[in-house]
This record gives C-alpha cells, sequence and structure tokens, in this order.
C-alpha cells in the first residue's frame, strides 16, 4: 500500500485490504462468468511461440549447411526459428501466427530426428517402383525414405513387384536394422505375413 501517512491505524489498514480482496474476488467472478475454463488454444492468427527440445546431435541437420534447411523452412512457413544450445540439447522456439506453418516446422523436425527402433514396425508409402524392390517412406516422417527389396515383400517369389506393392500403397513393415553386407537399413513386408506351412518333399513323405 502506497500511503505515506504517519501514524495510519491499523483497522483502517485491515478494512483497505478486505475491500481489496472483495475488488478482486468480484472480478475473478466476472471472469468466470464470461469464460468458465482457459480457451484449449488462442485465436487463429494470434502470436504464438511453441518450444520443441532435441537431440544435440541433430541441431546442424535442422539449420543446413549455410543455414539453408532453417531459411527455406522459416520461408515457405512464415515463422521464425530460434535454436539455443542447452545441456547438450538444441532448444527450437518457433514464432509465428498461422497455425499451419508451425504445424509444417514441427512435421519437419519430426522427419529430421525420426530414427527407426530394430524390430519395431511402421506404416510406409511406396513412392518409387524398381526392378529389384520398392522405396517406401515413413508416413509418420515424410522425407525418410528406405528400399523394400523385393526379397521381403512376400514369403511367395516375387517375379514382378507390381505383383504385390504398387505405386502409393500403404502398409506395414518391420525394421530390421542395417544390413551388414551392404550396410544399408532394411525393412521388410514379409515378416509380418504368416509364414505358409512347409512343402513336404517326397523324400519326406511317411513310408508304408
Amino acid at each position: 500500500m502506497d500511503i505515506k501517512i504517519d501514524g495510519l491505524r491499523y483497522d483502517i489498514m485491515e478494512q483497505a485490504l478486505a475491500q481489496a480482496r472483495d475488488g478482486r474476488l468480484h472480478i475473478l467472478g466476472k471472469i468466470t462468468e464470461t469464460i468458465a475454463t482457459p480457451r484449449a488454444d488462442v485465436k487463429k492468427y494470434a502470436p504464438k511461440i511453441i518450444t520443441r527440445t532435441i537431440p544435440g546431435n541433430f541441431i546442424g541437420a535442422l539449420i543446413g549447411p549455410g543455414g539453408k534447411v532453417i531459411q527455406e523452412l522459416q520461408k515457405a512457413t512464415g515463422t521464425t526459428i530460434v535454436i539455443n544450445e542447452v545441456d547438450e540439447q538444441g532448444v527450437v522456439e518457433i514464432l509465428g501466427t498461422d497455425p499451419d506453418g508451425i504445424a509444417t516446422v514441427l512435421a519437419k523436425i519430426d522427419s529430421i530426428i525420426f530414427k527407426p527402433v530394430m524390430g519395431e514396425t511402421y506404416e510406409v508409402k511406396v513412392i518409387k517402383m524398381l526392378d529389384f524392390g520398392a522405396v517406401v517412406e515413413y508416413t509418420a516422417a515424410p522425407g525418410n525414405e528406405v528400399l523394400l527389396h523385393v526379397s521381403e515383400l512376400a514369403w511367395e517369389r516375387t517375379e514382378n513387384v507390381t505383383d504385390v506393392v504398387n505405386m502409393g500403397d500403404v502398409f506395414m513393415v518391420k525394421y530390421l536394422g542395417v544390413d551388414p553386407k551392404t550396410r544399408k537399413e532394411k525393412v521388410s513386408r514379409k515378416a509380418l505375413l504368416p509364414r505358409p506351412p512347409r512343402e513336404e518333399k517326397k523324400d519326406d513323405a511317411p513310408k508304408a
């Protein structure tokens, strides 16, 4: 209380504080009458700051050579992106008004830091057909591609890739890690399919 009067009685201060409390409660009551709970989000074109934390080793990939990636992303989305390194983590601040632009930046970040886990399954989409397989893209991380070799399409011998999959097809695959021979990532569609029963050879047939 900014009252500079010598000898101000205690009961006057007590009365003033009680009136201030009543005033605050009255204002809060009017606010609650207008909107009972806080809005889940701000208005569409209100300024927003969204913060994401990424592993420090992905900061360079988000910035790009000479800042190319981050500059193009800012230009395309109308956002401002600020990256600070804190405790070996990248703290990314996305400033903008357009929710779609911010969502695009977040999707790009998810794509950059995406790393499939050995043995896990992922949804993919066929984006390119080859004689020896199909190039598929992880739907959860656009831009991340991997070759689905023809030998991993189905348990049956596949002569033509188009006998099993076609452009635009979406399905699940299992991530098998890095092939030690080719040193490339490997996924399998057939690993998620029931294995057909083994056909008995004539020599294996029970004898009378």
